[in-house]
């Protein structure tokens, strides 16, 4: 039975570091992106590294989607691990459609998985270390336990909250929210999956050198000053992390969130205070 891995947005940056080292680690790689022709590079430069993988096209804002990609997975082996990689930057979308990437995203990947993964699995979301800088007050919390009730209302409380603003930070906006939000679901997603041997974590990165960072650079020469390490990350260092936290010999690693910004946040910079 092989073991397989999972990886949403595993077709650059940090999602494909982590596809590296796993898949040398003997774990059967499925990369998901929106389209399986812009992961082709991706599964060429795998399978010359002597990788069994494949390429998914997904839809992660889009639950049938997810739950065909969950059925795929386990019909190719044992499903042991999950990144959840993927999202969009606020340079990426609208507000709307990053919500619908980034939390509802997040809520279709977890509950399909559900249905698939045995003991001794682990999930693992990615989050954003805007969720720490963004002021709490902004985050519609009393909104989030919807995420397992009521899709629509969800998203409908979310976007309430976002259209509060005016429109040109509306985007950023929704980041921060739905990137809170994913801690959130994480953490309190811990119990359900405990049932079934599995653990749910989430990491969050702060500014790394990827494709969507590189959207970011601006932003990040402004908070790199703060960090206790003055560069950006590299997606090996991110990759590292994913890997160690889901090793099954982290077996009591759960229902928490693991930020690694190199120690921006820790010095307790805020964009208010810049």
């Amino acid at each position: 039975m092989k073991k397989i891995c999972v990886i949403t947005g595993g077709g650059s940056g940090m999602g494909y570091a982590t596809a590296k080292l796993l898949g040398e680690q003997g774990y059967y790689i499925i990369i998901v992106g929106r389209t399986v022709k812009k992961l082709e590079a991706a599964i060429e430069e795998l399978h010359d590294m002597g990788i069994e993988a494949e390429a998914f096209s997904c839809d992660i804002s889009d639950y049938n989607s997810t739950k065909l990609l969950a059925k795929t997975a386990r019909e190719r082996g044992e499903v042991k691990i999950v990144i959840h990689a993927a999202g969009l930057s606020p340079q990426m979308g609208d507000a709307h459609k990053i919500m619908e990437a980034n939390a509802l995203g997040t809520i279709n990947v977890n509950d399909a998985f559900y249905e698939v993964m045995r003991e001794g699995g682990c999930i693992i979301d990615t989050s954003s270390m805007s969720a720490y800088m963004t002021p709490q007050f902004i985050m519609p919390r009393h909104g989030y336990k919807y995420s397992r009730t009521d899709r629509n209302k969800f998203m409908k409380k979310m976007m309430n909250r976002v259209n509060l603003f005016p429109k040109k930070v509306r985007s950023g906006v929704s980041y921060a929210i739905s990137k809170s939000f994913v801690i959130w679901f994480a953490r309190t997603d811990a119990e359900r999956f405990g049932k079934k041997g599995v653990r749910v974590l989430s990491v969050t990165p702060g500014f790394f050198e990827t494709p969507m960072g590189d959207l970011e650079k601006e932003e990040a020469a402004t908070y790199l000053k703060y960090s206790a390490i003055k560069r950006m990350g590299r997606p090996e260092e991110i990759a590292a992390l994913f890997a160690a936290a889901a090793d099954e010999r982290m077996g009591y690693l759960t229902g928490t969130d693991i930020l690694c910004d190199g120690g921006c946040i820790a010095s307790g910079c805020n964009p208010l205070k810049r």
